[in-house]
């Protein structure tokens, strides 16, 4: 047998933890133990050469740069592969599962979410090769945790009878996210948490889901199968993987196979699915209160605060405070799944607040929003050495840029000029412009937006760095993508510098 694959699932939105989480900046990117995101950790769960080989990542179009800067941090190499949408975990699974087998149709592969925490991570790594000996033989192989409490934010396997070894168990029932009562019951009778981790061969998992949705295992080959590199991540063929069912894999496959087993665990395991789940997770005081960030608490227990300014709680109790730059959440620190509805009502209405955070990062920087009124904005703007916006044009703003510190190289029209701290310019509307990093140390600078409409959807892109003309919802030049098996194109695909025009843009709005 040799090394186990590991197939991260890295995908999801985490609007459960509004606002901190946003849809462009998710909750597996976010630090929120003082130490690294989540899909770091579990970067780190899997750096075991001896027993795991290098990762597959599925994630989404939008997040390969995050992905890949995350990656980079650890100096650790993988397969980024790209979702033209999000489809559910069972799609998901099938895409990576097609992907690996490619290479090795008997691969055991181990399925993980890029958002959960592990304390004991001996431990974690004695149970995958526990279950991929079992995989070997054909099974697929859960990850059941023995629950520390009735927690209500999980599903539940209940085990039946023995498995193929004496570790392994066979399984009775999965069992949806119980109430308090039921979770209390599920407990007392040995039932386990589902933690959605999952140990298989690549050929197994695929003929058990092609037994039950056919469509969906030969629409992900396909997807597979004509998927294009992009900047060295392959992305999946869209029109074909937009003909499979939206599923998780525990629906489209687990609650219907015979073939599956489960492992009991103990390892430390959560789910970074609530605030709640943090609360558990943070140091507390002598009253039971967590805080990440400044905060005062009188009169008051049990309560959650993340700020980026000072919080007090004053006799209060089993609150979650969670305050960024533009929003505040004040709830009921166990009333994780009330988030779904008032995130839908938030995007309902449009507001910004659900899509972008006020801090945001980019492949060249970041940039924070520091004021807003009628007609203008004021943001921030970092860019890394060597970074470089897209050239871009703007129909509705005209933007200033200070240069605070370092050096900036700025193209308007078909004119370039350096500008050096306490340097300024002026951008007109629908001016092609594009700035660019040429220093050594971090450029920061002031924009100042004004104009009938500051939107962010305001910018058609002409070129970019970082081929967003697709991700961000405009047409890429046929130069940026090649088949992931090589082209037979000669020209201008693949290499800029053949590449004679651009397409016309396409506008968002």
């Amino acid at each position: 047998m040799g090394a186990i694959v590991p197939l991260i699932l890295c995908g999801g939105s985490g609007t459960r933890l509004w606002p901190a989480s946003r849809e462009s900046a998710p909750k597996q990117f976010i630090n929120f133990l003082g130490k690294c995101s989540t899909f770091q950790e579990t970067i780190h769960r899997i750096s075991a050469p001896a027993i795991f080989a290098a990762p597959v990542i599925v994630t989404a179009a939008r997040y390969r740069h995050m992905v890949a800067e995350q990656l980079a941090a650890l100096g650790v190499s993988a397969t980024i592969l790209l979702e033209p949408e999000g489809r559910d975990s069972g799609p998901a699974a099938a895409a990576g599962s097609h992907f690996i087998a490619g290479q090795d149709p008997q691969a055991i592969v181990m399925m993980l979410a890029a958002d959960h925490m592990v304390e004991d991570v001996a431990s974690f790594r004695a149970a995958a090769q526990e279950a991929a000996a079992s995989a070997q033989q054909g099974q697929i192989v859960a990850f059941g945790v023995h629950p520390d409490h009735a927690a209500t934010g999980y599903g539940y396997i209940r085990p039946d009878g023995a498995g193929e070894t004496p570790a392994i168990r066979a399984v009775a029932a999965f069992i949806e996210k119980p109430d308090a009562a039921a979770a209390q019951n599920y407990v007392a009778a040995g039932y386990l948490w589902n933690s959605g981790n999952l140990v298989f061969r690549a050929d197994q998992l695929l003929a058990e889901y092609a037994r039950f949705d056919p469509e969906t295992v030969s629409a992900a080959a396909e997807a597979v199968a004509g998927a294009r590199y992009d900047f060295g991540c392959p992305r999946l063929e869209e029109t074909s993987f937009a003909r499979t069912t939206p599923a998780s894999i525990d629906v489209a496959v687990l609650e219907k196979t015979k073939t599956i087993r489960v492992l009991p665990v103990s390892m430390g395991w959560r789910d970074i699915g609530s605030w709640d789940a943090l609360w558990s997770l943070t140091e507390k005081d002598g009253e039971g209160n967590a805080a990440r960030g400044e905060a005062l608490f009188v009169e008051a227990e049990d309560n959650y605060v993340l700020g980026d300014n000072l919080v007090a709680v004053v006799g209060l109790s089993g609150l979650a405070v969670i305050q960024t730059r533009d929003a505040t959440l004040v709830t009921d620190r166990s009333k994780a799944e009330a988030l779904k509805p008032l995130v839908a009502m938030l995007k309902q209405s449009g507001r910004p607040q659900i899509e972008e955070p006020a801090y945001v990062y980019r492949p060249w920087g970041s940039y924070q929003a520091i004021d807003r009124g009628e007609r203008f904005q004021v943001k921030r703007i970092e860019v890394k050495p060597g970074g470089r916006l897209s050239l871009q044009r703007h129909f509705h703003r005209a933007e200033h840029w200070i240069v605070v510190r370092g050096t900036a190289l700025v193209t308007i029209g078909n004119t370039e000029k350096l500008l050096y701290e306490n340097e300024s310019t002026f951008i007109p509307i629908g001016a092609v412009h594009r700035l660019e990093n040429p220093g050594k140390i971090p450029l920061e600078l002031i924009e100042v937006q004004s104009g009938t409409y500051l939107a962010e959807d305001d910018v058609v892109r002409l070129d970019d760095d970082y081929d967003r003309l697709r991700d961000g919802g405009w047409e890429r030049p046929a130069y940026a993508s090649e088949p992931v098996r090589g082209s037979s194109n000669g020209g201008a695909a693949g290499n800029p510098q053949n590449a004679t025009s651009h397409p016309q843009p396409r506008r968002h709005f």
